[in-house]
């Protein structure tokens, strides 16, 4: 069973193309359309910054309720939180186009509206930016923790790195759900600064884990085929497509939960939100919303032989991913720009940030053995079955 991931010129090749075209379709968007390229910005960094998130929830989670089919596998959501980092400078970056994004950043604007005025102690530039940082230096801390101490579990093989890895993991927990809730208000939310719901961060802290899962069973699927993770059988896959099953059950929940009060509610304040996202185009991709990211995995998973089956579970990661994106368009760009637009701009930064995410994650998994061999339940991971 090969153990040491080796990361070919070609893949380097291939990644590094794929950066520097979504760094010129960003180039080309700043010259030509900024508002709408800050749009896609902000999109596709929360997007893959959501799926770095998830990938870390997975982790804590594994550690907190010890399972053990899972611990063969931890290395790759450890990987994804080596993104955090780069996602953190992109945020940071943000600073530069709050004023394209943010109809609260415009003095002039919150001079002549009286709920941006009580909103401003909480919503202005400083203290947007000051939360941004503390938001990332608790994710960065607490998951550089886990890995160092992961790290040494490996080297020593002692059972006290286990048990510290559990307890950091319920402090990262705790912390992801009250900090990850609260930057969704900031940087999704806030972009309809007169729209609010409560249900809304917890919605994307759910679709944060449920496409985070999906793209830690993708790439667990992707290396088994080049001879990767030799143990994984059709146990794993059913424990893996009940986590897709599930989390697609709680977040449709969440979505129709959101949609009901407020379509019942019939306050102007709260319908504004899917009044706009119900019309002028954008219905298709309302409804493409909850198919997507909840029909598909239900009924398609539903049945234990599909939950069992590679390819019709990576069909289903597929739709997700789509999904994901979809449902991060609706968030940003009717508020932001208002217009539904697909081209040049929106293919290439994707294709970038992703390219990026790939290229790290990748680059991580190859510093060190893919299989955590001190890990105390990789036996029942190896021997995994029902």
């Amino acid at each position: 069973m090969k153990e040491d991931l080796k990361v070919s010129n070609t893949f380097r090749l291939v990644a590094g193309s794929a950066i520097i075209l979504g760094m010129a379709a960003l180039a080309y968007g700043f010259l030509t359309e900024p508002d709408r390229t800050w749009a896609n910005y902000l999109l596709n960094n929360y997007y893959w910054l959501s799926v770095a998130l998830g990938g870390a929830l997975f982790y804590s989670l594994q550690y907190i309720t010890q399972s053990g089919w899972s611990a063969g596998f931890k290395r790759i959501p450890e990987a994804f939180m080596a993104y955090l980092p780069y996602a953190a400078v992109f945020f940071l970056l943000l600073y530069f186009g709050t004023h394209s994004i943010y109809h609260w950043s415009h003095a002039e604007e919150v001079a002549h509206d009286h709920l941006l005025q009580h909103k401003a102690p909480y919503l202005n530039i400083p203290f947007f930016m000051a939360r941004l940082a503390l938001y990332f230096t608790l994710w960065i801390v607490f998951t550089r923790i886990l890995r160092r101490l992961s790290l040494k579990e490996d080297e020593t093989g002692e059972r006290k790195y286990f048990e510290k890895q559990e307890l950091y993991s319920k402090i990262l927990i705790f912390i992801l759900a009250i900090s990850f809730t609260l930057s969704n208000i900031d940087w999704i939310m806030s972009v309809d600064p007169h729209w609010f719901s409560t249900i809304f961060a917890v919605k994307n802290l759910i679709s944060a884990f449920l496409h985070g899962v999906s793209i830690i069973i993708l790439l667990i699927f992707i290396l088994n085929r080049r001879g990767y993770f030799g143990f994984l059988n059709e146990f794993h896959l059913h424990d893996f497509s009940r986590y897709i099953f599930m989390l697609s059950i709680v977040w449709g929940y969440f979505w129709f939960s959101q949609f009901m009060i407020i379509w019942y509610g019939n306050i102007p304040e709260e319908t504004s939100y899917y009044f706009i996202r119900w019309n002028d185009g954008w219905k298709f991709l309302f409804f493409a919303e909850i198919v997507v990211n909840w029909a598909i995995p239900f009924f398609v998973l539903l049945p234990v032989k599909t939950s069992k089956n590679r390819v019709v579970i990576t069909i289903v990661i597929l739709f997700l991913i789509v999904g994901q994106y979809i449902e991060y368009y609706l968030h940003i760009m009717p508020a932001v720009t208002g217009e539904l637009k697909f081209g040049i701009i929106e293919i290439g930064s994707f294709l970038g940030f992703a390219a990026l995410f790939i290229y790290v994650i990748i680059s991580n998994l190859g510093k060190r053995s893919l299989i955590a061999k001190n890990h105390p339940y990789l036996n029942e991971s190896v021997d995994h079955h029902f």
